[in-house]
């Protein structure tokens, strides 16, 4: 099974504040990530909130993901990752992605997730050379994500390990949305 890891839970502090719900195109910012990976090759989803949590249940459509709130979310990303990959266990894999990515495209986590063989424990989508989300993490690698705390993603180890990199070039775009500003250059 594949689980699909979707990370919600910041307070959006660059933002001015609930980014989740910020619109885009008529929709909640968060609710483009959740489309997306569930017209993806996962098997189950789970979003990560945090900061706002009650107020994004109500207000963004999950698209059959699965809410886990990660109740020390002010610690940082680390935590987030470690509850959502607690909540995913059983599976062989998680294709990570980020909440204020509106434009991932399920294509990326199709290419990142069909790159997945060999000695490589984690496939990341690279966008002209740089590397991004959709992230693959295989199950040998859960204890090391359970073990994350702080504003240590899994891009801490990511560098000590094989990791296939995949070009995702045209597929979405990479553009995390962190100001009002991002959202209105998204928007365009």
């Amino acid at each position: 099974m594949i689980g699909g890891l979707v990370l919600a839970a910041g307070a959006g502090e660059r933002f001015g504040g609930r980014k989740q719900l910020a619109e885009l195109e008529g929709r909640p910012l968060l609710e483009h990530v959740l489309s997306a990976m569930a017209a993806s090759p996962v098997d189950r989803m789970v979003v990560v909130l945090g900061a706002h949590a009650d107020e994004v249940r109500e207000q963004v459509p999950l698209h059959g993901a699965e809410p886990v709130v990660c109740e020390a979310w002010e610690q940082g990303i680390g935590t987030s990752v470690a509850a959502g990959v607690e909540a995913l266990a059983e599976c062989e894999a998680i294709v990570i992605a980020v909440g204020d990515q509106p434009r991932l495209a399920p294509e990326a986590v199709a290419r990142v997730l069909e790159a997945r063989a060999g000695d490589a424990l984690a496939v990341r989508a690279l966008y002209g050379c740089v590397p991004g989300h959709p992230v693959v993490i295989e199950r040998g690698l859960f204890g090391r994500l359970r073990e994350l705390h702080g504003d240590e993603g899994a891009r801490v180890f990511l560098g000590d390990i094989p990791v296939r990199e995949v070009a995702c070039d045209g597929l979405g775009a990479p553009d995390d949305v962190d100001t009002p500003e991002a959202l209105r250059r998204v928007a365009e």
